[in-house]
């Protein structure tokens, strides 16, 4: 292996690859992807859109990318965990954050191929028989087709796939998967897709990405005679707000609630009819899934209240402040 001072060119398939000192700890490779030569009127740098849906939180509402990490940070967190197979899940290998403050977002991009994508690839786990490691984008060349759709340095890209046109008109897709492989394997599944037919053609390049997750601080405001203190909680954008506030010890039984269910305990199981779990919103309103239908109706001569199991925090990943009052109707 050439030391650090002697890179070694090596032509490959219209590819340049390098072999390098790594940047970061330990002899690593990195894959260089050519720059394309563009005119000014096809170089537009907007990053595309993003059609995600995070879960309970809904669609992002603000840019995701504030919630990316520098890539320093980036390559401590990555890891990789064994997936078995059920009837839920694929099984496999699968990039994972080891911070549990920390996800994994999942991102597509087509990317114009004449020329190349322009990125340059490094090894920061691997060096296993199996090809088994990670392989991230250490650098987004700024002429580069890849510099105008949004990937960032620390992405690892875990799939590829092209569509090829025959001469009877049939549209065949050839897909790779890349995730979790070390380096001499990416390259492999990259160089094995088929060459572009016409300067049009695209790649569509999955990626994933480390995030943070948003933050919302709920401060807590009990009621005058119970001659509790306030207290500030710290809760994730995508949380539901009852089992959140339960699972950090907030008591959230209202005895005085009027009932909409058959009575019992004041632990309906979050149907939404019990009603012992409201609060009142004196901050933060915005933040909060909307209400629905049947919340609406029980609620609607208390504006400012909502069903704690029903309303999922920092709703469109918006972070932000809030103050609750607990049990309101002890105010």
């Amino acid at each position: 292996m050439p030391s650090s001072s002697s890179a070694l060119p090596i032509l490959l398939c219209g590819l340049c690859c390098i072999l390098q000192q790594g940047r970061y700890g330990g002899a690593v490779h990195s894959f260089v992807l050519p720059l394309a030569r563009t005119s000014s009127s096809s170089s537009s740098r907007k990053a595309q859109v993003q059609n995600s849906y995070y879960a309970s939180a809904g669609a992002p509402a603000v840019d995701m990318s504030a919630y990316d990490l520098p890539l320093d940070r980036t390559i401590d967190e990555w890891t990789a965990v064994v997936q078995a197979p059920s009837s839920l899940q694929e099984g496999g290998v699968f990039l994972r954050a080891k911070n549990k403050e920390l996800f994994v977002d999942t991102l597509q991009y087509s990317i114009r191929r004449a020329g190349g994508l322009g990125l340059i690839l490094t090894e920061i786990a691997g060096g296993r028989e199996d090809g088994i490691g990670i392989t991230i984008i250490e650098e987004v060349l700024g002429d580069g087709n890849s510099a105008r759709v949004g990937l960032v340095p620390g992405d690892s890209i875990v799939a590829l796939s092209v569509s090829t046109t025959s001469r009877n008109g049939d549209v065949e897709t050839t897909r790779v998967s890349t995730e979790c492989l070390g380096y001499d394997a990416t390259i492999d599944a990259i160089t094995s897709l088929p060459p572009p037919t016409s300067d049009d053609d695209a790649v569509t390049l999955t990626v994933k990405r480390v995030r943070r997750q948003p933050k919302i601080n709920v401060r807590l405001q009990y009621p005058p005679d119970t001659d509790e203190e306030d207290v500030t909680i710290e809760l994730f954008a995508g949380e539901n707000l009852r089992r959140a506030m339960l699972t950090r010890g907030i008591k959230l039984n209202d005895r005085l609630a009027e009932r909409f269910d058959s009575g019992g305990s004041g632990d309906c199981g979050s149907d939404g009819t019990c009603a012992t779990c409201v609060v009142g919103v004196v901050k933060g309103m915005e933040l909060l899934s909307p209400m629905g239908q049947q919340e609406g109706q029980i609620l609607s001569k208390k504006p400012r209240w909502r069903m704690a199991c029903k309303a999922v925090v920092g709703y469109g990943m918006v972070e932000g402040d809030m103050t609750l009052q607990v049990n309101p109707r002890q105010w």
